[in-house]
């Protein structure tokens, strides 16, 4: 008897039209504390592996939501915040999902709800979303079902109008093994109607427009290899940037039900075709789609066109400088921000904490002007009307520099202690106010001292497995990537990395903490440098953060965002 398995690349290169019995689905439920995917947070997930009908494998577990739980939403799930107080948080629970369901097709019951909180995870935790094909058990029941056969399309009412072994009892892994008989039913109903394949599934399924359904030709002559696409208009305009482990299986997905985005099949039907370049491993890919998007600002494109436009926040060049949020950074200067309101909010905490002028007037020493009502609430020092000299400004100055560059936390400390104090006052709301405005700050500062301290390397070398006893390689150079490569199984990778060094770009060192760099491409390689068991090879200087960087807050942070009291973390 031949066991079922999982198509590797190689054989998915010969024919990509994996039949349904060879492919792998993993099931998905999530509870959550509401149906915000920004606002509210998972309190459970649970998941059920799939082949051929046999199941693989589950993954399930309570999650802590870092937030109260609605009493309503607790009636419904019986979970309460007693049970999640102990659990893992979704920092550490969506990473493992995501290796758990890595190549497999996800399926969920109403897959827009669970999907798009996974996706909002991801985001909000700069993790890489997968981009996996879906399927809604929801659209496919009511293009299987008639309504003579079910009243509605509920979970519920499919386990039992279809005889699930497992009844939903809204608990995510009862649900989602509930889920799994509905599946394989529904499955079980397409094959008389000669669906076979996983293509065929997914063109099955409702809103395929027609456009969508002409241009699938257009993906044919994509390999099966790692790369970035190009959706091109009829002026040869790019429409769309991406990036895909699999060029040919990714863009495919574009002309079946998975894509739901009504933008992007805007875009299909307007695409003429698809341009790719090969890329040595996904990294290269990432790195790639980010150039591309800031060279051509695809219009369907949402994010990363304009990956130069970052926010940062400097202080002046004058006799009593001030914090000012500019565009083009400088050496010291804190940041990256996403928007000027993220800025805004850092500048607000480094001012709170010093005595560093807020007014943006240049100051005459021959012309004093008068003290403004924050002096007189012991806010400023009124350098402005001469009430302080520059020697007795510097100090506020230096305070700040030295906490942007990682060489002292003492501003920290002062932040911390102003906590302490509100919360001995009994000041609730102005503590947690307080703790939130510290909490962005370490958070500001601390991914601004990593992103710099990796930019200031001039060049350095790194491996990675590549899941099949080979390795991908890349070479960096003050933050962005001159060269990738492959050693592949039983190739000696220390020749390959010889020649990536040799061919790789010159990178010149440019201005500001990232030396020259985009935000969005060193974080991206930051993140590769830091997971999946990336290792170093060379580096022409050690590759460290300063011993009084924020990442020495990491701990008070945790508590910080995990604590349900305006005073947590204040110890």
């Amino acid at each position: 008897m031949s066991a079922h398995r999982q198509l590797s690349f190689d054989e998915i290169a010969v024919s990509d039209e994996i039949p349904l019995h060879e492919a792998t689905f993993v099931v998905v439920d999530l509870e959550t504390t509401g149906g915000d995917r920004e606002g509210d947070a998972v309190t459970e997930i649970g998941a059920v592996k799939v082949r051929g009908g046999e199941v693989l494998g589950e993954f399930a577990t309570l999650v802590n939501p870092e937030r109260g739980i609605p009493p309503a939403v607790v009636s419904i799930t019986g979970i309460t915040e007693a049970m999640v107080h102990d659990a893992p948080r979704w920092d550490s629970v969506l990473p493992a999902f995501l290796e758990f369901c890595r190549g497999a097709v996800l399926v969920a019951h109403n897959a827009p709800f669970d999907i798009g909180f996974l996706r909002a995870g991801c985001e909000r935790l700069e993790l890489e979303w997968p981009k996996p094909q879906v399927v809604d058990t929801v659209r496919l029941a009511r293009r299987v079902l008639t309504r003579d056969e079910t009243p509605n399309h509920k979970l519920g009412t499919l386990a039992r109008v279809l005889g699930a072994r497992t009844q939903p009892v809204h608990r995510a892994l009862d649900d989602a093994r509930a889920t799994v008989d509905v599946l394989h039913s529904l499955l079980e109903r397409l094959g008389p109607l000669g669906v076979r394949t996983l293509e065929d599934l997914l063109g099955h399924l409702p809103d395929v427009t027609p456009q969508q359904k002409r241009k699938r030709g257009l993906a044919d002559s994509l390999p099966n290899s790692p790369g970035v696409y190009l959706f091109r208009g009829p002026n040869d305009e790019v429409l769309y940037v991406g990036t895909a482990s699999d060029l040919r299986r990714r863009v495919r997905q574009y002309f079946t039900a998975g894509e739901r985005r009504a933008r992007v099949k805007e875009m299909v039907g307007i695409s003429e075709r698809v341009d790719h370049v090969e890329c040595a491993h996904p990294l290269e890919a990432e790195v790639r789609e980010l150039r591309l998007l800031s060279a051509h600002q695809p219009r369907y494109n949402r994010r990363s066109k304009f990956p130069q436009r970052a926010w940062w926040v400097v202080l002046t060049d004058e006799a009593f400088p001030r914090l000012s949020i500019v565009r083009a950074p400088r050496e010291d200067a804190l940041g990256p921000f996403g928007s000027r309101h993220a800025a805004s909010a850092a500048v607000e905490a480094l001012q709170s904490a010093t005595f560093v002028r807020r007014c943006t007037e240049r100051i005459s020493p021959r012309k004093p002007g008068r003290p403004c009502a924050l002096h007189e609430l012991g806010r400023c020092g009124a350098p402005c009307a001469g009430l302080q000299t520059s020697e007795q400004y510097e100090p506020e100055v230096i305070a700040i520099r030295e906490v942007v560059r990682g060489r002292s936390a003492d501003l920290l400390e002062r932040l911390r202690d102003e906590l302490q104090r509100l919360s001995d006052a009994e000041r609730f709301e102005d503590a947690a106010a307080h703790r939130d405005r510290l909490a962005d700050l370490v958070r500001s500062l601390d991914r601004g001292q990593r992103l710099s301290s990796l930019a200031a390397v001039p060049e350095l070398v790194a491996a990675r497995p590549d899941g099949r006893k080979g390795w991908h390689l890349a070479v960096i150079r003050h933050g962005r990537l001159a060269s990738a490569g492959v050693a592949r199984r039983g190739v000696p990778p220390m020749p390959v990395v010889d020649m990536l060094q040799a061919s790789a770009e010159t990178v010149l060192d440019g201005p500001g903490p990232l030396h020259g760099a985009t935000a969005d491409e060193v974080r991206v390689i930051y993140r590769w440098l830091t997971t999946g068991g990336t290792r170093l090879v060379r580096t022409t200087t050690p590759w460290t953060e300063p011993a009084g960087a924020a990442g020495s807050w990491r701990t008070w942070l945790d508590k910080a965002t995990t604590g349900r009291t305006p005073y947590a973390a204040i110890n």
